[in-house]
């Protein structure tokens, strides 16, 4: 039940929750208050006391707003609503009292600092500063932290907000930032000098308001009024985080987060964020054909007629790689089932019913593990998988969610968890003791799906859904995936089947698979990556932030990627690839541009066209069989390494060798 309480602000009455702070009430009638510690996604400190305000006829002194809730106002003498006031001149001479404080340690580093003309602080410093200082005392200094490759530090800049503290412990699970000293000697640090261990750490640059933490790899590398801003749509995971992908000329300079309180609300994981030096290493910038055992250039025109030469003769298969958007997977279907070959998109041997989304997909959206009352993980690290969709379920665990687990017991979630037991058997036991429950939520991971008996652990999984009387979530781990199951790009009998016999095998960006020798190899992608080493004619295509294109998030959210910049050297969109190469066949696909494409794509699965909606999926249960012994094993190994774009990514490859020293032994202190 909602207890509104009326309250006026700066003359404007409005009614809100009583549990609001005054500083959500004032942004409700478009009062913008500023503030330093304060953020929405994280518990209130109240330390900064930038965003003071005044209370009429509360204490004669200003109140902070962050801290301060709309139930603790005191009406008026004849009961009249209470009275907020946030540009008298008390607040104003508080708010520059506080700025004064702020600046007086702060050094005068803006020419230099990386945060300059996106920083919290100079922008206050506008509306709230002085132009002199009455501060003649030295100022103090702090020594700079080491946190790992990702985040730099000037701890000199900091202003004690303890936004990154409050993001490590309460959203990224891991508690090694903290704050010690009192007074002057007060500074933020890490726990015996220790580097951070989180696939999120890169949030707290976003969070940081001033220019204590910065991205390391984009340090000194550009401004931000010199960047073009695209919003686009992640790849590295299936979660399909929304990012804004910053570029200057041809390059990538860096990728941030957008927010989508559906999908990602405002986090990435660090793969996603820092992951762009690999759109620049190992690209395929030309065609390639091999001959006499080794790899040479060539023309399009020359590794086309290869290419369709090969498929004539022979009979063809498809592979679909996991960064494939659904338009070029489209136009490679229809390419190659007319020629009457088979195409396989689930080239983790994943084993996922084709036509049944409630099977594939589920029926849950990501924003219902914010109410669940219990959530069972079956066969999925999902710290590995999609850490900012862990990050939703801490949350959730945070405010009394209990998390069951079937899979691995010695996973760190970064939460507790009760565990039902290592694989199948206790999955069966767990399906036979069911009872409904209120809020429940199940979630398969792909590492219960892969090993040939999919089927029946998807039929256990829906059989306990129905049982609890709750949702079920498949989380998968390639973005492309879910739209290829919408567009049906799947064999009978799965990759060994569509393989067997095979004279011609088309990769569509499969780098994930290792084709046996004997079939002529085509490979479509970006990379110089396993893909490309089997390849005898290499087509070279865009990266994801290189052609606008669709792809279906694991919850069966269509979302538009949008292009940042243009592909290498001569490398070319994909479905523009499959449409000259249709040419070349003999049979041109009956599309020209992509507006085209994408016309003929909805006219064949109409709910790819509402954009960014979650779909509901009518609930088809399946065949429930008792499960065979065996234990489930985590669907990623190497979280920094799961597809060519990260492999060709220096950065990638020192974290993962420090996740890896981490691993393998205790340090001394410890």
């Amino acid at each position: 039940m909602s207890d509104l309480r009326k309250v006026i602000i700066d003359g404007k009455e409005i009614e809100v929750d009583g549990a609001m702070t005054l500083i959500q009430a004032c942004e409700q009638v478009g009062v913008e208050i500023p503030r330093f510690c304060y953020h929405e996604r994280l518990s209130i400190a109240g330390n900064c006391r930038m965003c003071l305000v005044e209370v009429v006829g509360g204490p004669p002194k200003p109140a902070a707003s962050c801290a301060m809730q709309v139930r603790d106002l005191r009406p008026g003498p004849e009961g009249q609503p209470p009275v907020v006031k946030t540009n008298s001149p008390m607040v104003k001479k508080a708010r520059e009292g506080v700025m004064e404080f702020l600046l007086i340690n702060h050094p005068l580093d803006c020419p230099i600092c990386d945060q300059g003309g996106e920083c919290d602080l100079q922008d206050q410093a506008m509306a709230y500063g002085v132009d002199f200082s009455r501060f003649r005392e030295a100022k103090r200094a702090s020594d700079d932290l080491n946190l790992g490759p990702l985040v730099e530090t000037h701890m000199t800049r900091c202003i004690s907000c303890t936004r990154c503290v409050r993001f490590t412990s309460e959203v990224a699970g891991i508690t090694q930032m903290g704050q010690t000293g009192r007074g002057e000697d007060a500074e933020i640090t890490s726990y015996l000098g220790q580097t951070l261990d989180s696939n999120m750490q890169g949030n707290i640059i976003d969070l940081c308001p001033v220019g204590a933490l910065t991205s390391k790899p984009y340090a000194f590398t550009a401004r931000p009024w010199e960047l073009t801003k695209t919003e686009t749509i992640d790849v590295m995971d299936a979660l399909g985080s929304n990012i804004r992908v910053d570029t200057k000329g041809r390059e990538v300079m860096r990728i941030m987060p957008r927010n989508n309180d559906g999908v990602n609300e405002e986090w990435i994981s660090d793969k996603t964020r820092f992951v762009w030096d690999g759109l620049r290493r190992q690209r395929l910038d030309k065609p390639y054909i091999r001959e006499n055992g080794k790899l040479r250039p060539a023309t399009w025109g020359e590794a086309l007629s290869k290419a369709a030469a090969a498929m004539k003769g022979g009979k063809v298969a498809a592979l679909v790689g996991d960064l494939a958007p659904v338009e070029a997977i489209f136009a490679l279907k229809q390419l190659v089932t007319g020629l009457g070959g088979q195409i396989e998109a689930r080239t983790d041997g994943a084993v996922l019913p084709a036509g049944n989304r409630s099977a594939y997909v589920g029926t849950a959206a990501i924003e219902d593990i914010d109410t669940a009352k219990d959530i069972y993980l079956i066969g999925s690290n999902p710290r590995d998988e999609a850490p900012v969709l862990n990050a939703r379920i801490r949350k959730a665990w945070t405010k009394g969610t209990n998390v069951h687990v079937v899979g691995p017991k010695d996973m760190d979630l970064t939460y507790d968890f009760e565990w039902v037991g290592p694989g199948r058997a206790p999955l069966n036991q767990l399906v036979d003791a069911a009872a409904p429950s209120e809020g429940a939520l199940v979630i398969v991971g792909q590492g219960a799906l892969t090993e040939g008996d999919g089927i029946a652990v998807l039929g256990q999984a829906m059989a306990l859904t129905e049982k609890l009387g709750g949702k079920m979530l498949v989380l998968h781990t390639a973005a492309a995936r879910v739209g290829a199951m919408d567009l049906g790009a799947v064999t009978e009998g799965g990759m060994t089947k569509a393989l067997e016999g095979a004279d011609v095998v088309y990769s569509l960006g499969a780098d994930e698979v290792e084709i046996a020798a004997g079939p002529f190899v085509i490979y479509q992608g970006s990379h110089g990556d396993r893909g490309a080493h089997r390849a005898d004619v290499i087509l070279p295509a865009a990266a994801y932030t290189e052609e606008a294109g669709l792809f279906v998030n694991t919850e069966g959210r269509p979302q538009l990627a949008l292009r940042a910049g243009f592909a290498p050297g001569e490398a070319k969109e994909n479905w523009a690839i499959l449409r000259a190469l249709s040419g070349e066949l003999g049979s041109p696909l009956p599309y020209d541009s992509l507006a085209q494409l994408r016309q003929a794509l909805v006219a064949e699965v109409p709910h790819l066209a509402q954009i960014d909606q979650v779909i509901e999926n009518a609930w088809q249960p399946l065949d429930t069989v008792a499960l065979k012994p065996g234990k489930f094993h985590p669907a990623v190994r190497d979280f920094y390494l799961t597809n060519p774009i990260a492999r060709a990514s220096a950065l990638m490859a020192e974290l993962s060798a420090n996740a890896a020293a981490r691993k393998s032994g205790k340090i001394a202190a410890e």
